[in-house]
């Protein structure tokens, strides 16, 4: 049986009532999405926030970066996940600057511009579904296409925002195909394999809006090992999540 509950360094998340458990996905996104804190109030929004794993992920960098002006809005639409995410932001350092709301994306209405929107969406398209609903809603597309994804979120994004997300290494064509016709731009592009040998598993990819009045800045592209030769997790991913686990 799994723990209720994962403790990082400086958080719990309590995940007994999400479908989706703190996992390498989140953790992976929350420490590598791309961040530029030099407006004077940072504003995010975590699509599909689950326990709310990203959104402390996120806060804890901020901090780190000097930033104590900000805020993290996040979504979901399970009424569970939403309760269970309030309950994590509570009893963290940044309970003042997080915040959990039961909505979709369609029906996120702000008048916001946010300068950072992260999301790890629902992936499984065609595969057998799970039998548990809310397990299946969480991992399947079918209450939000990569289409409504891409384009609410365009929407939502501030002139200089950054769309971060990880997807199937299957989705890459379709969302980079999708992404240019709503002028957003990939700025960094990461193909995660589980190690060395092994196929690309994921891809960790960041967009942001294609302006006229300024060149696009070159793609920076890599490849990331989550495990080592003959270690559970390889000498780069421990660096990058260096400030997170225990």
């Amino acid at each position: 049986m799994s723990s209720p509950n994962f403790r990082f360094k400086q958080f719990t998340v309590w995940h007994d009532r999400c479908a989706m458990k703190v996992g390498t996905d989140g953790v992976l996104l929350g420490a590598w999405c791309p961040l530029n804190v030099e407006n004077s109030e940072y504003k995010v929004l975590d699509v599909g926030t689950g326990s709310g794993l990203i959104a402390l992920m996120l806060a804890q960098r901020i901090t780190t970066l000097g930033q104590s002006l900000f805020t993290i809005d996040s979504i979901d639409i399970n009424a569970e996940a939403v309760e269970q995410a309030m309950y994590n932001f509570e009893q963290s350092h940044w309970t003042k600057n997080l915040a959990a709301y039961q909505s979709s994306l369609q029906d996120w209405h702000s008048e916001k511009k946010y300068d950072l929107i992260v999301s790890n969406p629902p992936y499984f398209q065609d595969s057998l579904k799970n039998p548990d609903a809310q397990r299946a809603t969480a991992r399947h597309t079918d209450t939000l296409t990569y289409k409504e994804l891409i384009i609410h979120t365009a929407h939502l994004l501030h002139d200089d925002g950054i769309l971060a997300l990880i997807l199937p290494i299957e989705a890459k064509a379709t969302i980079m195909e999708i992404a240019e016709e709503q002028q957003l731009i990939p700025t960094h592009i990461t193909h995660v394999h589980s190690k060395a040998g092994k196929p690309i598993k994921r891809l960790l990819i960041a967009f942001e809006k294609k302006h006229s009045n300024h060149p696009a800045h070159a793609c920076h592209i890599s490849t990331f090992y989550i495990e080592g030769t003959n270690t559970p997790r390889s000498e780069e991913y421990k660096k990058l999540t260096e400030d997170f686990y225990l």
